[in-house]
């Protein structure tokens, strides 16, 4: 089907954090996932040397479930439109192409300078939104809420000024 229930599918995330929660005794998030990646990319070009930062000794770089989550959204996204008949493979979108133009190389830069800040903001609010908006979120946690109070009001404002949007 082409859309889901907002209501299953946050069920079904919320389970997922339960499960998580049991079977690791961790919050549900991906950006650590990032972070170990990072960190094997950085230990092949040290010769393993870059395993003696701080850092690294407490999340130590390496694949783990939170990296096979990161995995299952990847093939999970595409099976379900593969499966629902809406796949449609797009580089420059009709709205990026209305507001930017039509140029692959100007989407593709400004993707991955937007996925460089996302991550740097991830890191700095001590997760993603995952991390934040679900498990602190379902923990209760102030400072979850406030990221992802921030969030939001961050998506919104970029997205009202890269696309013209006044209220």
């Amino acid at each position: 089907m082409p859309e889901w229930s907002p209501y299953l599918a946050g069920a079904g995330i919320g389970v997922l954090s339960w499960v998580a929660f049991l079977l690791s005794d961790k919050p549900l998030g991906v950006c650590t996932a990032f972070a170990k990646t990072a960190g094997m990319i950085e230990r092949k070009w040290t010769k393993g040397a870059s395993l003696e930062r701080p850092y690294w000794k407490i999340v130590p770089p390496g694949i783990d479930w939170q990296w096979m989550v990161v995995l299952g959204i990847l093939i999970g996204g595409f099976l379900s439109a593969w499966l629902s008949g809406t796949f449609m493979p797009d580089l420059v979108p009709d709205m990026f192409a209305a507001a930017f133009g039509n140029s692959a190389a100007f989407r593709i830069l400004t993707a991955i300078l937007g996925g460089l800040l996302l991550g740097f903001g991830a890191r700095m609010a001590g997760g993603c939104t995952s991390g934040n908006g679900i498990s602190g979120g379902l923990q209760l946690q102030i400072t979850s809420w406030t990221a992802v109070v921030c969030f939001f009001v961050a998506g919104i404002a970029t997205a009202m000024v890269l696309y013209g949007v006044v209220l």
